[in-house]
């Protein structure tokens, strides 16, 4: 059998070409095409990377303090997957993170997604809202952590307010832009066919505006994540965040490798799983 088509050029070419151009896209669009080959072989390379840097046969180049192996890190997940760490199994870790995070970011949605829109198609909204909104958005989770502490105290509650906090502001703001890029010939055309206001907000303004607010929660969970550690820093023992905290102060980089890798997973999962949701409810984006 000849394997000299397998290993040709074009064999390398055709496994990380784009792929066929969508109808009407005859010269393409900038960054369009499937990346998934790439993104695999990206994946593969890292971690055969980091295998290198930290095996024994060659070294290590890196100490396991600083960096441990990917078998050690395997060996501490299904440890703690079963054993626990602090006295809590990964999943209690991970079942308290997840409570935090998407409890605050349900009512991140609730309440931001109404106040963007308010905020786009009315000036006593936009003039009430914008200047604090627009005041702590820039400001570090952490800047504002003591305050929500003695606010709110060192309770859960705390913890909600701090994920919310990082998380509103995100919705609110592409909320707004959603709304304000829908084209107003659209409104003035439904308007002339008859529709209410009501029909107007929810057909035209709503769905006109979906794509920018499903990109505002992507960017809000992830903030949310991004905020998980100072939120679980005060006064906890449960949680992602604490687990790794409570790791790096005893120098368990294991643990601390394990904990970011699976806040990594679960945050790329949930962000692929919004990306699905947008291709399902706003199929027409970019088209």
């Amino acid at each position: 059998m000849d394997n000299s088509k397998t290993t040709s050029p074009g064999f390398f070419k055709n496994l990380f070409s784009a792929g066929p151009a969508k109808p009407g896209d005859a010269y393409g669009a900038p960054g369009m095409g499937n990346s998934t080959t790439i993104a695999l072989f990206s994946a593969v390379g890292f971690f055969l990377v980091w295998y290198l840097a930290t095996t024994p046969l060659l070294g290590p180049f890196i100490k396991p303090l600083f960096l441990p192996s990917p078998g050690a890190v395997w060996a501490k997940f299904m440890l703690v997957a079963t054993d626990g760490y602090q006295d809590r199994t990964l999943w209690q870790h991970t079942q308290a993170s997840f409570t935090r995070i998407f409890g605050a970011f349900g009512l991140a949605a609730i309440t931001g997604i109404p106040i963007g829109m308010a905020m786009a198609t009315n000036r006593i909204f936009r003039g009430v809202f914008d200047p604090p909104i627009e005041f702590y958005r820039p400001l570090p989770p952490l800047g504002y952590l003591p305050l929500t502490v003695i606010w709110f105290g060192i309770d859960e509650t705390q913890k909600i307010v701090l994920l919310y906090l990082a998380m509103f502001a995100p919705i609110v703001l592409n909320t707004r832009a959603g709304v304000r890029s829908v084209a107003i010939e659209q409104i003035h055309a439904a308007y002339s066919l008859g529709a209410s206001k009501v029909q107007i907000l929810w057909h035209v303004i709503m769905k006109g505006a979906m794509p920018e607010i499903l990109t505002g929660m992507r960017i809000a969970i992830g903030f949310g994540w991004t905020t998980l550690v100072a939120a679980e820093l005060v006064a906890t023992e449960e949680g992602l965040g604490a687990m790794i905290m409570s790791a790096s102060e005893f120098l368990v980089t294991d643990v601390v490798i394990m904990g970011i890798i699976v806040i990594g997973v679960i945050a790329y999962s949930f962000d692929l799983f919004m990306r699905w949701l947008e291709r399902k409810l706003v199929p027409w984006k970019g088209k």
